[in-house]
């Protein structure tokens, strides 16, 4: 109960801020407002971008605009490969920021038995939860925080992170390349891409354990 409890709370947490701040931050950073905010950065835009992504770990901020105005400053390629980094170095914040509090601290916080629990489903599930999560509003942040929490395998969330990252990174940076804004088809390939490749770095792995 307390593991759904602490889940429901890092939600609203990443909510109000939503609600304090989210109209002001959408009307600046539209998709027109986020390419001339970075192009006033020059030749460190991608920096700009990249501390702008991590930040959408505390702050109400639109990822899919800021990794769609990469892809109309740098292209799908580099546009894209920038908006993976700053997507993954989010969720890695997420992750050791929570993971670093320490196991005494998560069972403090969860409970003993919610603390084993929370274990249990990271190993089972968790690594789809991350992976499905990143094409979702508030459940990044909140899913990379618990998956710290409750000290999933690092490897493990990171494989699952990047899996999660690199479709939705190089899909939105195609669509700002393309000058489009967020077509249905992008939301579908960031939504179906990841656990196709999540499944496919799983069956290898699982591959290589069993040789």
């Amino acid at each position: 109960m307390r593991l759904f409890l602490v889940f429901l709370g890092l939600a609203a947490i990443v909510l109000i801020t939503f609600f304090i701040w989210g109209d002001s931050l959408m009307m600046s950073f539209n998709q027109e407002g986020t390419i001339v905010w970075l192009n006033q950065y020059g030749a460190w835009a991608w920096f700009a971008a990249i501390l702008l992504l991590m930040a959408d770990l505390i702050l109400p901020l639109p990822a899919t605009l800021i990794m769609s105005a990469l892809g109309f400053i740098y292209g799908p390629i580099l546009g894209g490969s920038i908006s993976v980094a700053g997507s993954f170095m989010a969720g890695s914040a997420g992750y050791w920021i929570c993971r670093s509090l320490g196991e005494k601290a998560a069972i403090r916080i969860l409970g003993p038995k919610d603390f084993e629990r929370g274990k249990k489903l990271s190993k089972k599930v968790g690594g789809w939860v991350v992976v499905l999560s990143r094409w979702l509003p508030v459940f990044p942040e909140v899913v990379a925080c618990m998956a710290g929490l409750t000290r999933m395998k690092a490897s493990h969330f990171h494989l699952a992170l990047l899996c999660g990252s690199l479709p939705m990174g190089f899909t939105y940076a195609l669509v700002g390349a393309a000058g489009l804004e967020h077509p249905v088809w992008a939301i579908g390939l960031s939504m179906l891409v990841p656990p196709v490749i999540w499944w496919w770095a799983g069956a290898k792995l699982k591959n290589k354990m069993l040789n």
